[in-house]
């Protein structure tokens, strides 16, 4: 670091000069030391006492150049996936430096116009990207176009990356070093932003690949589906001897998915109808039919599970079209375990008496053993609260129950038609179905690997309300834990791993499609549970436009206590970071000159002038968000525990060596990669990035690893 209060970076080398002279006159003190008129002894030192000075000139010089260099093209960051490097007590970002007022000055000093010819492209670099668009076409010159095109070595008018953005944002400082975060702040959780393939996704390759390393159980939600991100948490589960205990759920492919019930576990009841009546509109007229689909829907999860079956999609949705069957079922068997005698022969007499004449409007229609049985319950001093919703419920008249249930009807209708069915509601009793079922619990205690992916792109709708559902029960499970740990009940030994807490990290990608109710508890409160949340945006409009309320969306933004900013194009998004920022003060180099004139005739002095640089200081802001919009692809600024500001550029993947995947999952993956067209290649110079194949074909969805 100069001592001096105005740097001076973006100028000639001029070291290079006395370099040079210096390397001369020690040359001739070697071999001519009589023209210096030096004896040889003195001359020897002499030369040494130069060649020194040379080195250190020289090593100034560097010190220009590389920095002028940078300014134009930084140097490609490839590092192997086996090879980001991995502690317990960090989390690897990049390579980086600490911003502070020095790099901000830089900044400041790269726009002046004097200087713009260090900062961009030189003539011989402009002159090549034209001609290789205009020789493409030309018959002998194309071969030159060509050649002109190629990132390679022997080009020496090789094009710039195609990562875009100011390279000055990095090139402030060229003394790099790895940026590393503590362990203990991602309990906060951490809020990733960035445009569209800017690298987010690659960023949480990097991310989980070190979660994965160190043991933690690592769920990973991906609501459109990027094939390299489902490739590398297969790899890496591998890689760390993991693989049996990886899951894969995907909505776009139930055939060789996992099964999950989405409703099946909770804390109390009422989750179930909550997980259903959040995915309603609550706006308007829209609010009193959410309560009133949400009782419905209580009621008959209160049902199945006194009947002891466990709720799923399927039978919400067949008993919200007809609940007789249910309401039936139930009063038998709560008749038989409260032992009433005789109660099915007067059941049956008031069945043979009942007329279809005298039923009121609401019961026409209606199942006469139902009318019966609902009947012969009034006449009996009873009380059961899941009874009398059930006679409650069946009281209505079926036009009406039909409209005040309407908002759930299609939501149902989206979530149990086709294998999607089977998939959300799987059947625990058929032994011909070889797809495994998880749970959060289980997954947590054997500390899984789970990707789910939503298939957002097909079916929005649904998408959300299996994500809302799988947030809705983390925030159950994550109570659980918080209470009792993750150790079994029904086992009375417990072992040393599970009287610790568990690490749950959890990566949610396109986290505005994944945002709602239930991701807010998740946020503020499962961090005690040991749950630590990475999320992953392009702006946070998107998050308040999903959300409906600004406000709401500042309460999510508060549980963020680490940022990671990548270019982003909306402003009120990249003043997010630079609002949090402190002014600092920077030098502005002013030339003044000058020229008096003497009107004393008797005076010797014709005119005087005077030529002098004066140093002014302002403050300004130590970021702007144009800084932010011009961010190169893989670059982004990191505000780390407690308001540290650093400038990290991600490493680029290189998936060398890497396992392959067994071929179940390499047929999802390449369909992914051929119909989701969301993956970032911005950073591909060729199309080799993953060669998919497997010698076997392993189990389905829940992929073990058999050697």
């Amino acid at each position: 670091m100069t001592p001096h209060p105005v740097e001076a970076l973006l100028r000639p080398p001029v070291e290079l000069w006395s370099a040079l002279v210096a390397v001369a006159t020690a040359v001739m003190a070697l071999m001519a030391p009589w023209a210096l008129m030096m004896p040889p002894g003195i001359a020897y030192a002499a030369a040494t006492a130069l060649f020194a000075l040379a080195f250190v000139r020289v090593r100034q010089a560097w010190r220009v150049l590389r920095y002028q260099r940078n300014m134009r093209r930084l140097p490609t960051y490839l590092l192997r996936a086996a090879r980001i490097p991995l502690s317990r007590h960090k989390l690897f970002l990049g390579r980086g430096f600490r911003w502070t007022q020095r790099h901000t000055q830089r900044l400041r000093d790269t726009i002046r116009p004097e200087v713009q010819h260090y900062v961009q492209p030189g003539a011989f670099d402009q002159w090549a990207r034209q001609k290789e668009v205009a020789w493409e076409s030309v018959p002998v010159l194309r071969v030159v176009a060509w050649a002109l095109r190629q990132p390679a070595w022997w080009n020496p008018f090789k094009p710039l990356p195609a990562v875009g953005g100011l390279p000055a944002l990095h090139a402030v400082e060229p003394h790099e070093e790895d940026v590393w975060m503590d362990l203990g702040e991602r309990v906060g959780h951490t809020l990733v932003l960035g445009t569209t393939r800017v690298g987010k996704t690659r960023l949480a390759e990097l991310l989980i690949t070190q979660d994965i390393r160190r043991g933690d159980v690592v769920i990973v939600f991906d609501p459109k589906g990027d094939a390299d991100l489902l490739r590398r948490v297969y790899a890496e589960a591998k890689r760390a001897s993991r693989a049996k205990d990886f899951y894969l759920f995907h909505l776009g492919f139930p055939e060789v998915s996992a099964r999950y019930n989405a409703i099946g576990s909770f804390s109390r009841i009422t989750e179930v109808a909550t997980r259903i009546a959040n995915q309603l509109p609550s706006e308007g007229n829209s609010a009193a039919f959410k309560e009133f689909a949400w009782r419905f829907v209580n009621i008959i999860a209160r049902a199945l599970v006194a009947l002891g079956r466990r709720p799923d999609y399927q039978q919400i949705r067949r008993y919200i079209n007809d609940i007789e069957p249910l309401f039936v079922e139930y009063a038998r068997e709560h008749l038989r375990r409260i032992g009433l005698e005789s109660w099915a022969t007067q059941v049956e007499e008031i069945a043979s008496n009942i007329s279809e004449r005298n039923l009121s409007s609401a019961l026409k229609g209606r199942d006469r053993d139902a009318i019966a049985m609902m009947r012969y319950l009034q006449t009996q001093d009873l009380y059961d609260p899941v009874l009398d919703g059930l006679v409650s419920a069946f009281k209505y008249d079926k036009t009406y129950f039909d409209k005040i249930v309407s908002s759930v009807g299609p939501l149902m209708e989206k979530l149990t038609t086709g294998k999607l069915a089977e998939l959300i509601s799987p059947n625990y009793l058929n032994d011909d179905d070889s797809r495994p079922i998880f749970e959060w619990l289980e997954v947590i205690r054997r500390k899984g690997i789970v990707y789910v992916g939503l298939d957002a792109l097909t079916d929005t709708t649904v998408a959300s309300a299996v994500g809302n559902s799988m947030f809705a029960d983390l925030v159950s499970v994550a109570g659980h834990i918080y209470k009792h740990g993750v150790q079994d009940p029904r086992s009375d030994e417990i072992p040393v791993e599970a009287a610790r807490l568990p690490t749950i990290s959890m990566h949610a990608d396109e986290f505005n499609e994944l945002i709602g109710n239930e991701f807010v508890p998740l946020l503020n409160k499962a961090g005690g549970a040991g749950f630590q949340v990475t999320a992953y945006t392009q702006t946070w409009s998107d998050v308040e436009a999903k959300i409906g309320s600004r406000a709401k969306a500042g309460q999510v933004a508060g549980n963020f206590n680490t940022m990671i900013m990548l270019r982003v194009k909306e402003l009120a998004t990249a003043e997010m970071l630079t609002d949090q920022l402190p002014r600092v003060e920077v030098f502005t180099l002013m030339s003044v000159s000058g020229v008096d004139d003497s009107s004393d005739p008797t005076s010797g002095i014709d005119f005087k002038s005077r030529n002098e640089d004066r140093i002014s200081v302002s403050e300004v802001p130590m970021l702007t968000p144009a800084d932010l919009v011009r961010l190169p692809k893989g670059q982004a600024f990191a505000l780390l525990e407690g308001g540290r500001l650093w400038k990290i550029r991600m490493p680029l993947p290189d998936d060398r060596g890497d396992p392959a995947m067994p071929t179940s999952l390499a047929a999802i993956a390449n369909e992914m990669e051929r119909t989701y067209i969301t993956n970032e290649h911005w950073y591909r110079a060729t199309e080799t990035w993953w060669h998919a194949g497997a010698d076997v074909d392993l189990p389905r969805a829940h992929v073990a690893d058999d050697g």
